[in-house]
């Protein structure tokens, strides 16, 4: 029976989310109980296209990828996949008419990954645009329920938070990214004298994408509204730590939200939600 393999299917979902992030999981957890699988099955196949680019060095890449993205859009057509995050994820994107467009920029922006290693403005909103607004948008299409109005009321939002956390991923990994991989995100930034200034001048594009960000959470549909809140004060602890991090030791460092400070969190963002005070 297919619903058996389906049901395994979205368990390899959870656990790849479980297994990669405990801020996102702990985000999804407070959603409703009804859209916590569709969202599960977006960040297994955001993790997998993003695993390729980032992790499996031995490995011919662009084959893998190539691979992937056909895979993706032949499960899409088929509504089926032996790829079970495939198979999870085409069931969300039918289910809930995800723009195959979104899919597109967010692959798009995975091939940028693997030649992509200095960015101009135009190609720094591109990739931002393609592997974080994006996703925003699919996991907005699950929220809305195909509520048209309401989604592209808020679509500029959903691409704010998903701006703001992208460029916070940024910072917290520019070591990493810089010596590593080669790459370097932010336009017009030499990482070899990256300093207070142009730390600074980051900060202030983030404060603004979280600033209208949180605009848009408040009007988001009650079944979602605690769980992606929960994610942005996560993401505003971590930016604000980073914040107070000095541009060297950001060089230095992976910053970090111990697990402990993360359960706090959630404390504490259940009871602004509780009382209405979000």
């Amino acid at each position: 029976m297919k619903e058996i393999f389906d049901a395994v299917s979205i368990r390899c979902s959870r656990l790849t989310t479980n297994s990669y992030s405990t801020s996102f999981s702990l985000g999804i957890y407070c959603l409703n109980k009804d859209i916590r699988d569709p969202i599960y099955s977006i960040y297994g196949f955001v993790r997998f296209a993003d695993e390729i680019v980032d992790s499996f060095h031995d490995y011919d890449k662009a084959q893998l990828l190539h691979k992937f993205m056909e895979d993706t859009y032949q499960a899409i057509a088929m509504k089926i996949s032996l790829n079970p995050i495939l198979n999870s994820f085409q069931q969300t994107v039918n289910k809930y008419e995800v723009d195959l467009e979104l899919i597109d920029h967010f692959l798009k922006s995975m091939e940028m990954d693997l030649k992509k290693v200095r960015y101009d403005i135009n190609s720094f909103n591109t990739y931002i645009y393609g592997s974080a607004e994006v996703v925003g948008l699919m996991c907005l299409k699950v929220f809305c329920n195909g509520d048209k109005t309401t989604y592209e009321h808020l679509k500029p939002y959903a691409r704010k938070l998903g701006s703001a956390f992208q460029k916070i991923n940024f910072l917290r990994d520019l070591r990493e990214d810089y010596v590593h991989m080669g790459r370097s995100y932010f336009p017009d930034v030499d990482i070899r004298v990256f300093d207070e200034n142009t730390k600074q001048k980051i900060e202030e594009s983030i404060e603004e994408d979280f600033r209208i960000a949180f605009e848009g959470i408040r009007k988001l549909p009650k079944c979602a509204r605690f769980g992606v809140y929960l994610s942005y004060v996560y993401y505003y602890a971590l930016f604000k730590k980073i914040r107070k991090t000095p541009s060297g030791s950001v060089l230095k460092k992976r910053i970090r939200i111990p697990n402990q400070h993360k359960f706090s969190i959630l404390f504490y963002t259940y009871i602004k939600h509780r009382f209405n005070l979000i």
